[in-house]
This record gives C-alpha cells, structure tokens and sequence, in this order.
C-alpha cells in the first residue's frame, strides 16, 4: 500500500504543478495576445515608414509568445489529464476503499471499491462520508492530517459498532491526502447495547469498565467492582452466584471469557428460578459465548447452545444423554450426574473424550446444580481441552520414558555384574572340559542363555540412550553387503530382499554393530508383517535439506544427510497405533510374539548416533521405516596392529592391580588373568588400592577397576595413583555406558573401557594388548579385545 500511495502522490504532484504552470500562464498569454493585437492596429492606422514595421515587428513577437503560452497551457492540460488517468489506473482495482483528499478534506477522487461502500462520494467530505461508522470522525481526520504532514504517514485501528477499521493516511501533496480504509475479516462485533444478555466488561482488578443495558436493569445501578455485583470472594467461570438486585438477590450463573489487552467479558444467566417478574434465563442460552448443556438428573440432554454443539459434532442433542456424547470418566456417567445432582462428595471438573468427533478432541465438564422451577437440573459448562490433553499426554509420555531410562540404567549395574560373573565362571570351566564332554553343551547353554539376558538389558539401554557407543566412519554399501547373507537367511525363501543405493553415496558416523541391529530388527519386523511373502527394499540416498524439515514433533535441521529406507508390503501399521510404536513393550504382533523392545532399541541407537527415524504406513499396503543420519565424507578407517589374537597367544607377564568390589566378578577376572600369566593384587576398594600402591617399591603395569564403587569412584583413585605412577595404563570396566564417566576418562591418556559382562578371552586379551603396547589406549574395545560380549553395548 505504501508504494501505491508513493506512486499516486508522485503522480499527484506531478499534475499539480502542471496545473500551477497552467494556471499561471493562461493571464499572461492573453495579455500577450491582446498586445499584440493592440501593436498591430496601431500600426495599420499609422502610415508606412520605419515605425509602421517597428509596430508590426512587436506585435508579431508578442503575438508568437502568446501562442506559445498558449501550448504551453494545453500541453499541461493534456498531461494532467493523462497523469490523473494513471493514478486512477494505479488505485481504481485496490480491493479496500482509497479517497483522495482536497483542501478541508473535499473528495477529489475516490476508487471503485470507495464508490461502492459509500453512497455518495462526489461533492462530499471525508468526515461526511466516516460518519456512518464514527459518531465524530472529524478531530481524529484533524490528529491524522496532522501527523501524516509532520512525517509523512499515519494510522489509527478503530473498534466500531460494524467491526474492527483501520485508516491510513499518506501525504500526497501540498494540501493533498491519500486516505486508505481497511475493514477486518472477522465478522462484525455483536453491539453490546444490544444484547439480551446481562454483560460487563471487567478491567485488572475486577473494575467494572462497562455495563450492557440489560446489566444496569438486572442490577438497577451503574457499579464499580466486581464484588458490588457478586459479594467479595472468588466468583469462577460457570459457578452460580447471587447477584444483588433491587428487588432480591437472585441466582446467576456466571461466565467469562477473555478479551483484548487483558480485559474480561463477564455474563450472567439470570432467572434459573423461574418467579413472579423474573426473566427467562433460558431464553439467553444460545447468546452465551461458552458451550453449555442443560441436563435432567438421568444424563438427558434437555437444552444445548451452539457452541457446544459445534464441540460436540452434532447438530442437534434433543432426546441424547451425556454418556452416549463423552467417555473416559473411569465409571459410569450416570453415576456422576447422580452425585452432582444429589450433591454428594466433592464433584470436581473432569476430562473427557468426544465420542462422535473426527480424531482425538478432549473437554473439560465441570456440573452445576440449579433449579429450574420445581426440577432440579444441572449446568454442563464445557471446554475444549484437547490441545491441553495434547499436552499432558506428552509430559506423561516423555516422564514415563524417564522413568524406564533410569530403570535400565539402575538395573544394568547389577544385572551385568551377576551376568559377568555367570558367564566368566562358565569360562573357566569350560576350560577344563572338550568339547566331546557331557557338561560342555550344558555349560555351552547357560552362556547363551546369559548372553540373551545381557542382550534384554542392551535393549532397554539403547532406548534410554545410555548403552556405550564406539562411532567410527561407515560406508553403508560394505556395511549392508556384509549384512546381506545374514538377513537372507532371517527373511526367509517366500520374501525377496533387495538394496538400492544411490551412486556417490556419503558415509556416515555409527556403531557398526548398533547400526546392524537396527537394519536387522527393522528387516524382522516386516518379515513379521508379510507371513504370506512379499518383498523388502533397502534403499540408500543422499538428501539436501534447504530448510528445516519438521514432523513428528521433531525438527530436522538444513543440511546434508543420508537416508536408509526400510520398505515392505505388509499389513501396516493403523494410524492410531503408528505414533506408539517407538514406546518401550509397545508391540502390535500377537501375545508371545515380539517383547515390544525391537522398535524402542532402533529409536534409541537412531537418537544416540544423531540420526532421526520417521514411520510411514498405510494398512494393508505397507509400512515405511526412513532413517536421517548426518553426512561425513568417506575416509579410511583406521587400523590396529595385527588381527585378532588367539587364547594361546595372548599370554604375558606383569603385575595387575585389580580392583572391583563385586567379590564374585573379583573371583573369576582374578582366575583367569592368573591362568594366561598375569600375577593378580586384588583389592576391594579404591581406598585399599591406594593403601596398596602406598608401597613405593611395588611395580604394577596395568591398573584394572570398576567405575562405579562405594567411596572413591574408579576414575578418582586412578587420577591420585597417577600421580606417581604416570606411565601405568588403566583397562576400566563397568556396567553402567561409558558416556557416564566418558569425560573423566577422556582426561586419562592411557585408558581403555570394558564393558560388563565381558567373557574371559576379552579381558585377557584387552589387558594384554594394552601391557604390550599402552600407545593403543583410547582405541575401542572392539578392537583390542574383539568386539566385547554380548549384550555388552
């Protein structure tokens, strides 16, 4: 809009100053004109000789000058009338009235949109013309002129009887205004002098700022307070109150809703007892601003608004009961109309689900009880609360998936302690058996059975985002090549798994292993989803974010990224089940089917590796899995010396200070460093360790210790030993992640992590490769001890 008033004043004053020089040159070319014609007949009537064709010499350049002001004049005439054309042209099509103003606020041209509001335009004033919407709109066009002359522009916002206006002014031109009015798209205010229904405006405070008519006859007087109509205390929001009358208190039912600039409209209901001369509270039901019900004491729905129609999704309620509208109470709906009506106990507001609304829509109901002659009946006053409902349920949501992370984080410690000392005790047995013997299948199943509990406890983990990592740089088309074989043999004959990467495909940063528990557990999951057959896609891309992408109530933000998609045939997954499937023991298979674990352990190692996973699915056509890792350029990965040494091998000599106060995790990782040749100090504290290491003249070469102990922690007391033996490096083992001391870890040059439970061959082969060479602390476990146990991570 500016620029079109830019525009159309620069077009203005353009045609004004034409019309000044016009205005200025028409005198003085027909005083040129009738000197010259006055210079000619003189010299017609004089004789000839030299002052004759002085005379006629003059009048011909008088004459010549005349004519030349004479085109001047037209030629302006001609270009203000083109001018004019163009600002016409400019401003004719705007869709909100546009007037330009003269001196003392003449209409000097008025655009079809201003021609079609206003009746009569021509001839008329810009304050004749506002009358109709502003009692007196003649100071407020002096305050505008004023202000747009001093700099330019100004604005006013207007609340009128017809609704919301604003109107702008941009100076156009000496004495000139290009006046701009804009009406609101909210429909028209309903007049407060004319509603039916008693209304007040309330300031801060509860200061009565307004009075309706029907308020000052309800009342009898103008008042000041909230309190002067209500009585001192609290008055809420659908609750019944006696307002003072001049005859008699009466019973209202009181309402508010919020208004602008933190005012309140309040409403009464006046009449529910129905008496000599009173007024018919109910006829005033539908002009109430809430949505409200009118109950009989069985739940029957004897009256309803509008508006709680339209939140109820019906169009009529006449002969339906409550229960049969909402649900959710937790008991029957009967009942609790009963107790309101009877008013037993304490009947608070309660939420409630809308039964015939499309997707999930939430109301608060809060029951009042009031009379309505001779019955007695109950007020529903409804609001919507499905954003607020929205909102609890995630807190419950993201408190309950709290709860479970430090419920796996509390347990792991234990539980991987028993496991490590399960499985390192069947090791050391095992030792002393072949595997011809009769125990050693036995021994051989115990492990195992160890090892797929250690792996419930990774998952649990890996939800909460507290398992240990060892990222490196991945090339997802080795890493899926490798896994191909493995997950050919999960699908099965009847179901055809293919992989599609995208040529120059971006590397990105994982846990290997993690990340193939992921692809395996999505890939079993739509073999689960497909018992008759069908086919599985892989599929790998490069994807550029230019801006943020945002579902799920997450936030993907601009840049690079590759995404792997899991894509099947199967049953899919119905709409309101698909946002829960990320939930811990959330699962849709059958009972004895899926512990509901698989899909939490993807989310939780997708989040932890920086990544975000998005489900897609339509039933019966199948399900979408799509994963966003950000993109690290391809680099060689690097290598530790030599491969994977065997139990024979890794054999040595030193001295091991071994600390742990798990006594039976102390028993066997004290036997089986002793059996490859390590002499073992074991202590029980970190307090003994240093009382041990107080002997100056012992030489140990590898401290081994738990993190997590009681007193000094596992960290503290190797700092203090440090201090004098500074070339000593440390193997820590724990069975809490790694990220919960990674930072006091990271300031320890020469230290490594084993996670519990670790099996024999792992801690004697990271113990060993660490006394042989300390330079290749802070490379991972996974390669000095050979990947760790299972379920370890």
């Amino acid at each position: 809009m500016e620029q079109k008033a830019r525009r159309v004043a620069f077009l203005t004053i353009s045609e004004e100053n034409w019309q000044r020089a016009g205005q200025r040159l028409a005198p003085r070319a027909g005083i040129l004109g009738a000197a010259a014609a006055l210079f000619a007949a003189t010299g017609l009537l004089m004789g000839g000789g030299q002052a004759r064709w002085m005379l006629t010499l003059v009048a011909a350049i008088l004459f010549c000058a005349a004519l030349w002001l004479w085109v001047v004049r037209y030629r302006a005439a001609r270009d203000s009338a083109a001018l004019l054309s163009q600002a016409a042209g400019v401003i004719e099509h705007d869709p909100q009235p546009l007037l330009l103003s003269g001196p003392e606020g003449a209409i000097m041209f008025a655009n079809r949109a201003a021609r079609h509001d206003f009746a009569t335009v021509k001839g008329s004033t810009l304050a004749t013309l506002l009358r109709e919407q502003l009692a007196n709109p003649g100071p407020l066009l002096l305050r505008m002129e004023s202000r747009a002359a001093a700099v330019g522009a100004a604005r006013e916002d207007m609340v009128t009887r017809a609704g919301h206006m604003r109107l702008s002014v941009h100076k156009a031109g000496e004495a000139l205004y290009m006046w701009r009015i804009e009406k609101s798209a909210d429909p028209p205010l309903r007049d407060p002098e004319a509603h039916p229904l008693p209304m007040m405006t309330l300031g801060r405070n509860g200061t009565v700022l307004y009075m309706n008519p029907a308020a000052r006859d309800l009342i009898g007087s103008r008042v000041r307070t909230l309190d002067e109509v209500c009585g001192t205390g609290t008055v809420r929001s659908g609750a019944f109150c006696k307002v003072a009358t001049p005859d008699e208190p009466l019973d209202c039912l009181y309402f508010e809703r919020l208004g602008i600039a933190g005012r309140r409209e309040a409403y009464l209901l006046p009449g529910i007892e129905t008496g000599p001369g009173a007024v018919d509270g109910w006829a005033f039901f539908d002009h109430l601003p809430v949505p409200l019900l009118k109950l009989d004491t069985e739940g029957c729905i004897r009256l309803s608004n509008r508006l709680a129609r339209v939140l109820l999704g019906c169009e009529e309620t006449g002969g339906l009961r409550l229960g049969e509208m909402l649900e959710g109470l937790g008991r029957p709906v009967a009942d609790w109309i009963a107790d309101a009506a009877a008013e037993r106990g304490t009947v608070h507001p309660e939420f409630l689900r809308v039964r015939q609304a499309e997707g999930e829509r939430f109301v608060q109901v809060a029951l009042n009880r009031a009379r309505d002659g001779d019955e007695t009946v109950l007020i529903a006053v409804m609001t919507d609360a499905t954003e607020l409902k929205s909102l609890q349920a995630q807190f419950v949501q993201s408190q309950k998936m709290q709860a479970i992370g430090q419920l796996a984080g509390g347990i792991a410690h234990d539980f991987n302690n028993l496991l490590t000392a399960i499985t390192g005790h069947c090791d050391l047995i095992l030792l002393r058996h072949d595997p011809g013997d009769q125990d050693y299948a036995d021994l051989t199943q115990i492990i195992q059975n160890a090892n797929r509990a250690a792996a419930l406890v990774s998952q649990l983990l890996a939800y909460s985002r507290k398992q240990t990592m060892h990222p490196r740089i991945l090339d997802l088309r080795d890493t899926l090549s490798d896994l191909t074989h493995l997950l050919n043999r999960l699908v099965g004959e009847r179901i055809t798994l293919t992989l599609s990467h995208e040529p120059g495909l971006d590397a990105i940063r994982a846990d290997k292993r993690q990340f193939e528990q992921v692809i395996m557990n999505l890939v079993v999951n739509s073999r689960d989803a497909m018992p008759n057959g069908g086919d599985i896609r892989i599929v790998t891309q490069n994807i550029a974010l230019d801006e943020p992408l945002c579902r799920d109530r997450a936030v993907v933000a601009p840049g690079e990224y590759v995404s792997v998609e899991v894509i099947d045939e199967g049953a899919g997954i119905g709409p309101d089940k698909l946002d829960k499937v990320f939930e811990p023991f959330f699962t849709t298979k059958g009972v004895g089917k899926g512990t509901g674990l698989g899909l939490s352990t993807v989310y939780g190692i997708v989040k932890q590796s920086g990544g975000f996973i998005f489900a897609d699915s339509v039933e019966g056509r199948g399900t979408t899995f799509r994963l966003f890792f950000p993109a690290h350029a391809h680099c060689e990965a690097a290598r530790t010396e030599g491969g994977a040494v065997s139990p024979d091998a890794a054999r040595g000599a030193g001295v091991i200070l071994l600390v742990e106060d798990e006594v039976p995790v102390r028993a066997f990782a004290s036997r089986a460093l002793q059996l490859r040749g390590y002499s073992v100090i074991e202590a029980g504290s970190a307090e003994e360790a240093l009382e041990i290491l107080g002997d100056r003249t012992l030489s140990v070469d590898v401290f081994v210790t738990d993190v997590v102990m009681p007193g000094l922690d596992g960290p503290g007391w190797v700092q203090r030993a440090l201090a004098d033996r500074p070339d000593v490096p440390v193997v820590f083992v724990s069975g809490y992640a790694e990220e919960t001391f990674g930072d006091a870890q990271a300031r320890l040059p020469r230290s490594v992590f084993l996670p519990k439970p670790f099996s024999l061959d792992e801690l004697v082969e990271t113990v060993h490769r660490l006394a042989r060479n300390p330079d290749l602390a802070g490379t991972d476990t996974q390669e000095l001890g050979g990947g760790g146990g299972a379920g370890a991570s």
